[in-house]
């Protein structure tokens, strides 16, 4: 198995194929009723050889993996998530895509579309997946108890973990079902679909615990999920007291949240800290940090403004 700690990563130079790589280890935010993503071993990568021989054939040869995810920073994160899914889908040993974005539609009216179609090696059904990747921050006070899902929102405020779930939950997943989801995918695949189709998930992300509280886990979470830490500028110096010696760090750049860049890329803490101090002098955005000392490997931090959330999503009805 290889290791959790993305260190492991430094063994590729390219953002796309570290990006690759940390979709590949990184587990789902939650453990639902639906089945979780493809395995690696359903992809054919269990095996620690056969997982760093492909992700050194896409460092050799990244020429597709470029064309499908696109320039960088010219996509939304959540387009360059499902492009990176494709790819995986398109070239794993184990599988093969057979359809992406499939939009369902009703009368002229398109009420959906299906993110991902493939087959593994030797099955007959195919497989629908459907993806998210989410970044969401807990608050200590907010909707429902303090495991509401409710509570874990996006750093733009206008997204929550509980919203994206029972999104996810009442329509994408059970859309596949519907008369014209199932006419589409006749169409679209013909003979291998043969009407019968399994479902899966894949909602990797990380949760960003607050600074200066103790809070729980959201219900539903994944034992494994990948955590952060947010906080308020105010509180950026104390809180960069506390790193250890020699902690370097950077801001990370959409769509390029998902692995950490490579060391050589990261500023003294002096130096970041002066970035912020400026992007936040002028009511900056919230920003993702990646922090690294030798001791204590990568950490990830998200700093709001002071007035942040300035609001906060109601939670789903029903």
């Amino acid at each position: 198995m290889p290791p959790h700690d993305t260190d492991f990563l430094e063994r590729w130079q390219h953002p796309q194929v570290r990006d690759l790589a940390w979709l590949l280890l990184a587990p789902d935010l939650l453990a639902l009723a639906w089945p979780g993503r493809p395995t690696r071993c359903a992809l054919g990568l269990g095996g620690i050889e056969a997982l760093r021989g492909y992700l050194d054939t896409q460092e050799a040869h990244p020429g597709a993996l470029e064309a499908k995810t696109g320039a960088p920073g010219a996509t939304r994160l959540g387009h360059y998530h499902e492009r990176l899914w494709q790819h995986l889908l398109e070239t794993a040993p184990n599988t093969r895509l057979l359809a992406h974005n499939l939009p369902i539609v009703r009368e002229r009216l398109t009420l959906g579309e299906l993110d991902l179609l493939y087959r593994n090696n030797g099955e007959r059904p195919p497989v629908h997946l459907e993806v998210a990747i989410k970044f969401y921050l807990g608050l200590p006070e907010g909707p429902g108890d303090a495991r509401d899902q409710a509570r874990w929102v996006g750093p733009g405020g206008l997204d929550s973990l509980a919203i994206k779930r029972t999104h996810l939950e009442r329509h994408q997943l059970p859309m596949a079902d519907i008369t014209e989801a199932q006419r589409a995918m006749s169409q679209r695949l013909g003979e291998a679909f043969g009407g019968r189709l399994q479902q899966r998930l894949a909602m990797p992300g990380v949760l960003f615990y607050p600074y200066r509280h103790r809070m729980p886990a959201p219900r539903q979470a994944h034992p494994a999920h990948r955590r952060g830490q947010w906080l308020d500028w105010q509180d950026w110096p104390a809180f960069a007291a506390t790193l250890p010696p020699h902690t370097r760090g950077t801001y990370l750049g959409k769509p390029h949240w998902l692995a950490p860049p490579r060391q050589e890329a990261l500023m003294p803490l002096t130096a970041l800290s002066a970035w912020l101090e400026a992007h936040f002098s002028s009511g900056g955005a919230p920003r993702q940090l990646a922090l690294h000392d030798p001791t204590r490997g990568w950490r990830r931090v998200f700093v709001v403004d002071d007035a942040w959330p300035r609001q906060i999503p109601l939670p789903p009805t029903g």
